[in-house]
């Protein structure tokens, strides 16, 4: 069994956005066990859409497509597909009922141009989109299957999680798999492997392992076949074997994220957390408190980007900033304690630096950033230097305070020659 996906839409191909749709779709056949043979992204066009079926049908036996099946006049695919499989539009009760009942809560008016949702290709199975306004519609043609699904990345994933993936399953022989990820922050992934490197080479024939890096991050995959059940026992030896090597550096697994670890590390051990920003503008802040339940752990946070906001609210002493400036060790010390002092909190992060593109010195390049954690019972500062962008800086310097105050909490070796510690 192969599968394609195909995306549509000339805002992909312009670059006006990314195509997550093709990565959140690739990554759960991925953990289905279903190869995908080949991505396509096609323009709003009706012929390049119908090469592309035709296509996909002549050698695949399952394709997704998105996008395209809105009420505006570019949005063509639903017509394309009736002309491609060669039926007509029928009015669909259900859907009408539901778009109806969906305007109708939300006050508005069930207008014409909405109302020709309602028809979709005769020979298709409807899919009712609970989650927006468009039905996904799937095909079949000679044992293979199409599924048309909307482009709006919250409903194809809803489309797919509840009418798709439970299809999938239910019509083909899968193949069964078992994976098991790890996902590592500070070692970039040309270290890792050659740290890893004669763990991988003995790895059993059944078992593969795959490198996902992502900014500041790489992720471990173990996949193995489970055809003789033996798979998740082989796995979980094998990953005993990768604890011993680098699991200090492990934070979590399968879609654990840094914050999700935090928080799970703070409330375990009854801890808080507060941060003072300087250079994240509130990052650090916004992606803790994506993580839901972070409130018992964490009551509040300081954004301090100006001196006045440090010196008047946060209460860092103007002669500190004079003399080191805003960048420096001295000032992210007081920051982090002023921080844990107001709030209350037994950890505290301040991050005060150069994100760019421009304010950077000889002396404090862009990329310049330091961070400082307050600890219940000493401070830790570190300088570092990220050679990216402006978002690229903020979002390392996020990921690296909390990957170090994982290991405060638990107590885990620091490279103390590099670090300078607060007496």
């Amino acid at each position: 069994m192969k599968a394609e996906i195909i995306n549509i839409g000339d805002e992909i191909l312009i670059g006006q956005i990314s195509n997550t749709n093709a990565v959140w779709i690739a990554e759960q056949f991925n953990l289905l066990g279903i190869p995908i043979a080949r991505m396509t992204t096609v323009a709003d066009k009706e012929q390049d859409i119908l090469d592309a079926v035709e296509a996909a049908f002549e050698k695949h036996d399952l394709i997704i497509m998105t996008g395209g099946l809105g009420p505006t006049k570019d949005d063509i695919t639903k017509k394309t597909l009736v002309d491609y499989f060669q039926t007509e539009l029928i009015f669909n009760q259900e859907v009408y009922d539901r778009l109806n009942g969906w305007f109708t809560s939300r006050g508005r008016v069930f207008s014409e141009v909405n109302q020709t949702q309602c028809y979709v290709p005769a020979n298709c199975k409807v899919l009712m989109n609970n989650w927006g306004t468009a039905p996904g519609m799937l095909f079949e043609k000679k044992g293979k299957f199409l599924a048309s699904l909307p482009g709006v990345p919250y409903e194809m994933i809803n489309l797919m999680s509840h009418h798709m993936i439970p299809f999938i399953k239910a019509h083909f022989n899968l193949p069964p798999l078992v994976h098991r990820s790890f996902n590592i922050e500070g070692i970039p992934e040309s270290d890792l492997m050659k740290t890893i490197e004669s763990w991988e080479d003995q790895l059993p024939p059944t078992v593969k392992l795959a490198y996902l890096p992502s900014a500041g991050i790489v992720k471990l995959r173990m996949s193995s076949l489970n055809e003789d059940g033996q798979a998740e026992k082989l796995i979980l030896a094998e990953a005993e074997k990768l604890h011993t090597i680098i699991g200090d550096e492990i934070f979590g697994y399968e879609e654990e994220t840094l914050e999700s670890t935090i928080k799970e590390l703070l409330v375990n051990r009854n801890l808080t957390l507060t941060a003072a920003e300087s250079c994240t503008g509130g990052y650090l802040a916004h992606k803790l408190t994506s993580i839901p339940g972070i409130s018992s752990v964490f009551p509040g946070s300081f954004v301090t980007y100006d001196y006045w906001v440090k010196t008047d609210i946060l209460g860092v002493k103007k002669t500190t900033l004079e003399k080191y400036g805003a960048v420096s060790r001295e000032v992210v010390i007081e920051m982090a304690l002023a921080a844990k002092a107001k709030l209350k909190t037994d950890y505290a992060i301040a991050l005060s630096g150069i994100a760019g593109p421009g304010g950077g010195t000889p002396e404090k390049p862009v990329g310049t950033v330091w961070i400082a954690w307050a600890t219940p019972t000493e401070v830790l500062a570190k300088r570092f230097e990220f050679p990216a962008d402006r978002a690229g800086n903020i979002h390392r310097s996020y990921q690296k305070s909390l990957s170090i105050l994982r290991k405060l909490i638990l107590g885990l070796p620091l490279k103390k020659e590099l670090w300078e510690k607060d007496e």
